[in-house]
């Protein structure tokens, strides 16, 4: 299994160097300050990495708040299961 990841890992690595040599030409890329001339494979690389990050940092919020949740839950159960012992070791009273 290892070196099955191995090898595609040496795959991606290819693909993305062929990636980064057929898309060697540069783009002109303007922002607000003034403009700059950077490779094509740079930039795409670029703006995967910067929609990568915000959609993760857009996912610790709710994560945070289903783990604050969860912890809540367990909570709730252990006293649960507590009453539920403390209620079987009651003995019965028979009329």
């Amino acid at each position: 299994m290892r070196i099955f990841l191995y090898i595609i890992l040496l795959l991606a690595i290819i693909l993305g160097i062929t990636f980064a040599y057929l898309n060697a030409d540069g783009v002109i890329v303007n922002y607000y300050i003034g403009e700059k001339q950077i490779p094509l494979s740079l930039l795409l690389i670029l703006t995967l990495g910067i929609g990568l990050l915000l959609g993760v940092l857009s996912m610790v919020i709710p994560l945070i708040k289903l783990k604050s949740k969860n912890l809540k839950v367990q909570r709730k159960l252990k006293q649960a299961q507590k009453e539920v012992e403390n209620l079987r070791a009651i003995p019965v009273k028979q009329c």
